[in-house]
């Protein structure tokens, strides 16, 4: 068995790599841009069961075709998981037509190459985000309308419809997965975990977004989770009618919301330091940024699956990594 991850090399696809070396004995091959957000090699070289007899690595932009010589040296693979998008909301704000441009193109030209030896089921990994802001009690479904809020969320909208439009079109088995707030370790040190561990560490102050009244909320998720249920919604029964419309969607949960501002005292509680924080209604400055998304995981427990570990304990042992592994932060 075969499986390509795109964004192999990004923090989520290189957690995708470490689960498929653990859990299977298939052969991986791993396409990747090799951006800022890659870090290079480095998250591949530190997963401690890496194994380069079992990986193929190629710097491959999706942007562009897929040329013929990568075609011939990859040859088929049963499963498709694609990871590579840009995902820095503040830089689709800042600069959206590159950063959009790019998110579609990505998947016109993965589709097209699958298209050319048609595996036997694609994974395009979307977000919890092309829904849109979600009212208190509001928990959206698969199949629920989209309304993104910034061009980030808009690209993977338009990657999403694509993937439907591929599937319907081509009978291309593409499958979309939405899923939240993704932490770990070996994460960029942009965003909020690392910052916060960074930031309490040194004794410095953590903005919190919120707006006028209180601090935003999300369902966060560990890497290596996310990667156990999107393997597990690949060995669903292939048997089962493709053309079920339910089928083409799953919602990937976190089992917990967690405001921003408990994150950072969870955080500081674990490491036994001072936390230094700013309200700032971020929000209402920078339209685009949502104070709360969540979605309804109902439907991948209904099929049994259940995650390995819970939040609390993800979020623990990844400080306690970052504390061994400091070069991270």
């Amino acid at each position: 068995m075969k499986v390509l991850i795109t964004g192999g090399c990004g923090f989520i696809g290189s957690h995708f790599v470490e689960h498929f070396l653990k859990e299977t004995d298939w052969k991986i091959i791993v396409f990747d841009k090799l951006t800022y957000a890659s870090m290079g090699y480095d998250r591949l070289r530190d997963i401690e069961c890496f194994d380069e007899s079992r990986v193929d690595i190629y710097s491959v932009d999706l942007g562009e075709k897929v040329s013929d010589g990568i075609k011939k040296e990859v040859g088929y693979v049963d499963y498709i998981i694609n990871l590579a998008s840009e995902s820095h909301v503040d830089n689709s704000i800042s600069d959206p037509v590159p950063f959009v441009r790019n998110n579609i193109d990505l998947c016109l030209n993965l589709f097209e190459f699958a298209r050319e030896i048609q595996p036997k089921k694609i994974i395009q990994f979307g977000t919890d985000e092309v829904y849109g802001s979600a009212l208190e009690g509001i928990d959206y479904k698969e199949g629920d309308r989209y309304n993104p809020g910034n061009p980030y969320s808009a690209s993977k909208a338009a990657q999403d419809a694509l993937a439907v439009a591929y599937s319907n079109t081509y009978s291309l088995p593409v499958v979309v997965t939405n899923t939240m707030n993704i932490f770990g370790e070996r994460q960029h040190p942009e965003k909020f975990i690392p910052i916060c561990i960074r930031k309490i560490l040194n004794g410095e102050q953590i903005a919190i977004h919120s707006d006028s009244k209180k601090s935003g909320t999300r369902y966060y998720l560990h890497a290596r989770n996310a990667a156990k249920a999107v393997h597990f919604i690949l060995s669903i029964d292939e048997s089962i009618d493709k053309h079920d419309a339910s089928l083409g969607k799953w919602n990937i949960v976190g089992d917990m919301e967690v405001s921003n501002l408990e994150m950072a005292i969870f955080v500081a509680a674990y490491l036994e330091k001072e936390l230094k924080y700013e309200m700032v209604d971020f929000h209402s400055s920078r339209p685009g940024h949502d104070l709360r998304y969540s979605l309804d995981g109902g439907k991948l427990k209904e099929y049994g699956f259940k995650y390995p570990k819970t939040f609390e304990d993800s979020l623990t042992k990844t400080i306690k990594w970052y504390l061994d592994n400091k070069k991270w932060l």
